[in-house]
């Protein structure tokens, strides 16, 4: 009986898990949407300035404490362009990777937990060669930090 279960798990992936907990009422369509939490004002911004004002700040300080690692000086491939960024600043509330010349500057922002190591890891789109911004949320206070990643094939189209 049991294998007979992780065949069908096995076979139908998570899709069948995911279906069986609609079933169950465990949770409704759309629910794995983070309520509250999107800011389509900060995603449609076009630079730093603008994006630390749509996140509700005032300016942002460049700071050495921001280091991205493992990111690319040139990306040979635009459309998966992979990021990690680090920072030893106290009380991170937040990290979000921008990239200047894309369409929306905002490419993600991501939330760190009370008490975790301040770190993300990500991939993004660059259609083409700019500066990437790291953008910390600290004590409510913004800082950044700037790198250039040059794109020899482009992942918006270009």
């Amino acid at each position: 009986m049991n294998s007979g279960r992780r065949k069908v798990l096995k076979s139908t992936g998570g899709a069948a898990v995911m279906g069986l907990a609609m079933a169950a009422g465990l949770f409704k369509p759309g629910s794995a949407w983070a309520q509250g939490a999107w800011n389509k004002a900060a995603f449609d911004t076009k630079s730093l300035n603008d994006v630390v004002k749509a996140l509700g700040g005032q300016s942002a300080t460049e700071s050495k404490d921001i280091q991205f690692v493992n990111t690319p000086d040139i990306a040979e491939n635009g459309a998966v362009v992979p990021f990690t960024i680090t920072t030893r600043i106290p009380n991170t509330e937040s990290i979000a990777l921008l990239v200047e010349k894309n369409p929306n500057i905002l490419v993600a922002k991501f939330d760190i937990p009370a008490g975790t190591e301040a770190w993300v890891n990500t991939r993004a789109k660059m259609g083409h060669t700019s500066n990437v911004i790291a953008l910390v949320k600290a004590d409510g206070k913004y800082y950044y930090a700037t790198k250039e990643v040059k794109v020899t094939l482009g992942g918006c189209g270009g």
